[in-house]
């Protein structure tokens, strides 16, 4: 068999200079036949959308997802999630990168990172939506796909609108402790984290010279003082979302731009109290289903899980003495015999991933003097076991840091009263700067845990 190669080249040449004929056809089949609804870029007629909105909205967005995400990578760092058993993530594999120690001073840190965390994340809210709002024509681009970097890049809008999306859809749910989904928050919320930053910082590197030039074509004080009779359109642009017959304008970009700020500071009053200690300021949080107080006097304060439902009760509670295990053996000491060792009261915080805190007056053993009497030394540290069963916290270890910081307490009492069943009597951990689920109720047995150099 001979091969013509002249014949074939000839053929691919005459195929290739047929290419451009074939797409000036396409896009004039496409002018021609016009897609329905909201494919049509008639469709969407407000004057308000455009350049300069679109990118100031992403600027806002820019700077609260990055606390967000810097704050969430906090948030996982506290787990101290190298320490076996207080890391639930499957196949973490790099995505389980550990940064660094979790620090217990000062005591209020976690409190603040995931209060932080958790009040960016809702005013952002209504951010994110005004910013769906700005670019939905491009969501119906007519074609909806005319190339392979359109495609890529289509699938990495997807990623990102649809990983924002789930983020909040469940980190809002998990606030309000409103388990719907079939699965565990604490690992869907962290790999679906991963897949919007991964979607993020692609967008951003893509459209970041896009936004700082639609940002130098106004300023915002201009358009705070531009009122509803002098808004007009932006000027037509190729991205597509100006619209090609404006309706009249009903609001002004001022008037928008405060209708989010509005609604933004809205969410931040009806959530922001349950994480400050002014009992006046925490009956205004109408997000809390935390701040319903489970006991009277100093134990009025809020719970995750009471005794009942972690099925603890009274008669283990009366019966009940701390297993102490280490170098030095095994010892076991009622709550008497704990009562008369050497007591500590601080001021310490709890606080939760869900993003609610109070501060509590705790008194009871310094866990370092119980790591000491086990027979621990200076590089040991102590795993915590609680009277539950099965809970997913029931066993907690922790960092070498926190088992000897001088405010790490094996509680007995808060605000000067004992503690109540559901609060974690006979005796809790509370360790300062740690999330709440590392403050261990109904504590069974503590052991020390010598570290291998």
């Amino acid at each position: 068999m001979v091969l013509d190669v002249r014949g074939a080249a000839r053929s691919v040449g005459r195929r290739a200079g047929e290419l451009p004929g074939r797409v000036a056809e396409a896009n004039r089949w496409v002018q021609e036949h016009p897609p329905p609804g909201p494919f049509r870029r008639g469709f969407w007629r407000s004057p308000l959308r455009g350049p300069w909105l679109t990118a100031f909205l992403g600027l806002l967005l820019l700077g609260g997802l990055t606390l967000v995400i810097v704050t969430g990578l906090l948030s996982y760092a506290a787990y101290e999630p190298n320490l076996q058993g207080n890391d639930f993530t499957p196949g973490r594999g790099l995505f389980g990168f550990y940064l660094f120690d979790w620090p217990t001073s000062p005591s209020w840190i976690y409190r603040a990172t995931q209060g932080i965390h958790v009040t960016i994340g809702l005013a952002l809210v209504p951010v994110v939506l005004a910013k769906l709002w700005s670019v939905i024509p491009k969501l119906f681009e007519w074609p909806s796909i005319h190339s392979v970097a359109h495609a890529l890049e289509r699938a990495s809008l997807l990623a990102l609108v649809g990983g924002i999306t789930f983020e909040m859809v469940t980190g809002i749910l998990n606030i309000q402790i409103f388990y719907v989904f079939p699965f565990s928050f604490y690992t869907a919320h962290y790999y679906g984290a991963w897949v919007f930053l991964g979607a993020f910082v692609v967008h951003v590197l893509v459209k970041f010279p896009t936004m700082v030039r639609s940002l130098r074509t106004r300023t915002v004080r201009s358009v705070l003082r531009t009122p509803l009779a002098d808004t007009v359109p932006e000027p037509l642009d190729e991205g597509g979302l100006v619209a090609v017959d404006p309706a009249p304008a009903t609001l002004s970009r001022r008037g928008a731009l405060g209708f989010v700020a509005a609604a933004s500071a809205t969410l931040v009053a009806f959530y922001v109290g349950q994480i400050l200690d002014a009992p006046w300021l925490r009956r205004t949080a109408l997000l809390s289903p935390h701040d319903r107080p489970n006991g009277t006097g100093g134990n009025a304060f809020p719970v995750n899980k009471t005794a009942a439902t972690a099925g603890i009760d009274v008669l283990a509670a009366q019966t009940w003495q701390l297993e102490l295990v280490g170098p030095a053996g095994s010892v076991t000491l009622s709550r008497p015999a704990l009562m008369r060792m050497p007591q500590r009261t601080y001021d310490l915080p709890l606080a939760c991933v869900e993003g609610w805190s109070i501060s509590r007056t705790w008194t009871g053993v310094p866990m370092v003097d119980l790591l000491r009497l086990a027979g621990g030394g200076p590089g040991d540290r102590l795993l915590v076991e609680s009277l539950e069963r099965g809970g997913a916290f029931a066993r907690v270890n922790l960092s070498v840091g926190q088992s000897q910081a001088p405010k790490s307490l094996l509680a007995l009492m808060v605000n000067g009263e004992p503690l109540s069943l559901d609060h974690g009597f006979p005796a809790r951990t509370v360790i300062p700067g740690a999330p709440g689920v590392h403050a261990t109720k109904w504590v069974r047995r503590i052991t020390v845990v010598r570290e291998q150099p």
